[in-house]
Parts: structure tokens; C-alpha cells; sequence
């Protein structure tokens, strides 16, 4: 598999994310309904990749490089000009915990810019506990300047 085929196919991935989808199912699904879109952008002239495919493509991806890309990606889009807001806050994904598998739930720290509506970045924390040890993870991979950030009361914590 060439190395663009294999991007194009994450592509496809991250798009159906992005826009919602939860599960190999429904990615599948959002490609094939939007593919004359994913053409306009890649190579899609095999047709949308298996379930088995998207989700063996996927797990290639390193999620720290892809925070990362998605920050600058954000940074690049909308810009956080001097004095605008970023709101951070942590918050529990729904459905993320599995009683089932034992799997406990995914807590994520989140940088929301309130001029633009967007996520700026985010990172995944170890516990809720450690949300105050995320926020400057976070601050970091963003690297804000001149803007005004606000943090709930998980913020006001000592070290």
C-alpha cells in the first residue's frame, strides 16, 4: 500500500470522526454517503475502505503526533488574536467507560475559543484527579500569547 493511499484512508477516518461517527460501522457508513467529497480531496478510486481496513489504518496513528498536528492545524485556522478568550476546562466523555471490559471512562482537558467556537487542542488525562496536571500540557502544546485564559475552579489547586 503507497504511503498516500495510506493517509487518504486516515483521511476518511478522521473526517467521519470529526463529523460524529462512533464506530467502525458508522465511519464506513459517513464514507460511502460522502465520497464524492473525500474524492475532491484524495484518491478514492478503489472505493471507501473495509471496516477491517479503516480500523487496521487507524491504529498507525500515533496519537501524541496527531494532537499535535491538530493543535497547529486549529492554530493555523482560526486565529487567537491578543486579549481573545480561551476557556479550559476538563470534562468526561460520555460513553467512554465499559464496565464490561473494566475499561474506565476517558477524561479530556479542552481548550475552547470562545471568539471562534473551536476546540483550540485537548489532552487525554490519566483520572478526573488529574485534570490540574493536564492544564499545562495543554498550555504548552498550544502556546498562547497575549490571550486571556479562564479555568474553573480545577485550576486554583496548589501543586
Amino acid at each position: 500500500m503507497s504511503y498516500l493511499l495510506l493517509i487518504w484512508r486516515q483521511y476518511s477516518g478522521l473526517c467521519a470522526v470529526i463529523c460524529g461517527s462512533e464506530g467502525w460501522d458508522e465511519i464506513e457508513d459517513f464514507c460511502h454517503s460522502k465520497l464524492d467529497f473525500l474524492r475532491q480531496y484524495g484518491d478514492f478510486s478503489g472505493g471507501i475502505p473495509s471496516q477491517d481496513t479503516l480500523a487496521r489504518v487507524m491504529a498507525l496513528i500515533n496519537a501524541e503526533q496527531l494532537q499535535t498536528a491538530f493543535a497547529e492545524w486549529m492554530k493555523a485556522c482560526h486565529d487567537v488574536t491578543q486579549g481573545a478568550v480561551v476557556a479550559i476546562d476538563g470534562k468526561t466523555l460520555r460513553g467512554s467507560y465499559c464496565r464490561g471490559k473494566q475499561k474506565g471512562a476517558i477524561h479530556m482537558v479542552s481548550a475552547f475559543s470562545a471568539a471562534n467556537g473551536v476546540v483550540l487542542g485537548q489532552v487525554k488525562t490519566a483520572q478526573k484527579s488529574n485534570e490540574i496536571a493536564a492544564i499545562p500540557e495543554l498550555l504548552k502544546l498550544l502556546n498562547l500569547q497575549g490571550c486571556l485564559v479562564t479555568i474553573d475552579a480545577m485550576g486554583c489547586q496548589k501543586k
